[in-house]
């Protein structure tokens, strides 16, 4: 009986030992992964350190090691996104690849509605996709524009398919309630005649005319308008 008193450190009989060591390494790629399909099911707003953290199975503090901070852990998520899809082959001629990029770029990000979700944060991007952002400005420079001009035009052309992304992703998710009621264009009667004249004309063919939106040929003419200040100041 004595024996068994003395016994120091060792466990009782039935006591399961607990295994002691280090815990499991965290891998960056790991992180990375569950903080993508975060972004892809839910949404930036259900990405958090301490989400990912509990995801992977470690702590915030330990996930801090690791990635600086959200926006750090936003910007790994990005990387590698455009290198995903391939370049298409440019035309020569500088106003028609201003056209085929702006194209690409839409295309690119319409199958990446997490993507742009992101990206609507500012200034946040993925340096792979900064090849567009050249050959835009650059095109625009070698058809007469000024650095200025050029860069403005981009960004007049990054608004474009941004704002017509996030409408179409707006009317996908309406689309998925089919008991809503819809406002516009019912909303307009022929008591709006007079204030509103032409609305009230298009307003039963609204839907017709808006359903064939093309994207190329509506980017082309912005691109056309936008070149047409070569020579201005």
């Amino acid at each position: 009986m004595a024996a068994e008193t003395e016994r120091t450190g060792a466990e009782k009989p039935g006591e399961v030992k607990k295994k002691r060591g280090r815990p499991s390494r965290i891998d960056l790629d790991t992180i990375v992964g569950i903080a993508r399909r975060i972004l892809q099911e839910e949404g930036v707003a259900a990405l958090s350190m301490r989400r990912v953290a509990k995801e992977v199975g470690t702590t915030p503090m330990a996930l801090y090691h690791h990635v600086r901070d959200k926006d750090e852990l936003l910007m790994l998520t990005l990387s590698g996104t455009a290198d995903s899809v391939p370049r298409p082959e440019l035309p020569d001629a500088p106003r028609d690849r201003m056209l085929a990029v702006s194209v690409h770029m839409h295309g690119t990000l319409a199958g990446m509605p997490w993507v742009v979700e992101v990206l609507s944060l500012g200034d946040l991007t993925d340096k792979g996709a900064l090849w567009m952002v050249e050959e835009i400005v650059g095109s625009a420079m070698t058809l007469g524009l000024t650095p200025g001009q050029a860069v403005a035009a981009y960004r007049t052309i990054w608004h474009c398919v941004y704002g017509d992304l996030v409408f179409r992703q707006a009317m996908a998710r309406r689309a998925e309630e089919p008991d809503r009621k819809r406002h516009f264009p019912e909303m307009i009667t022929d008591a709006d005649a007079d204030e509103l004249p032409h609305m009230t004309a298009l307003a039963d063919r609204w839907l017709e005319l808006t359903a064939d939106y093309d994207v190329p040929t509506q980017l082309g003419a912005v691109i056309d308008g936008l070149l047409g200040q070569a020579g201005r100041p």
